[in-house]
């Protein structure tokens, strides 16, 4: 059984139509240690939902698959990137990323003020105050909810 999550970008960064577009994609750029905890705990065939984030509206958008388990982030190795770490070695890298996977679009996105009304989503933790986290886990119950209000059938 798979298990959830939520993995947020913004739309500038990288977008809900770019992955339709790329089919997968690596989840670069993490530097959050309990995002990055999560993402390690993460399961071929788990589900996400793909949250937009900064932007007026934010929600969510559509459902991605984690397609490969947590690797190292090559972007910590890259004197170039802004994800840069000098701290990270080779041998001990410090950041992580897994690859996602398009897996369907919402036909009503679920914007963040709707899951706020939603007295059933009162413990998700994208809605405590204050949080930031990029990458968290969705309870099933929570899941089927977001499904729900994005009026898509329950898996």
């Amino acid at each position: 059984m798979p298990r959830y999550w939520l993995m947020k970008t913004e739309p500038s960064a990288y977008s809900f139509e770019q992955l339709k577009h790329d089919g997968t994609t690596p989840w670069t750029g993490v530097r959050s240690f309990q995002a990055r905890n999560n993402m390690l705990e993460m399961r071929l065939g788990d589900l996400a939902l793909f949250y937009h984030s900064s932007i007026a509206e934010p929600a969510a958008v559509g459902i991605c698959t984690i397609a490969k388990t947590a690797y190292p982030d090559f972007t910590q190795f890259d004197r170039t990137s802004e994800y840069f770490d000098a701290r990270a070695k080779t041998d001990k890298p410090i950041w992580f990323m897994v690859d996602v996977a398009f897996a369907e679009e919402f036909s009503h996105p679920v914007t963040l003020a709707r899951m706020r009304e939603e007295p059933r989503l009162v413990g998700m933790p994208l809605l405590r105050r204050n949080q930031r986290l990029s990458v968290q886990p969705v309870m099933p119950h929570e899941w089927k909810v977001v499904l729900e209000l994005a009026n898509l059938a329950i898996r």
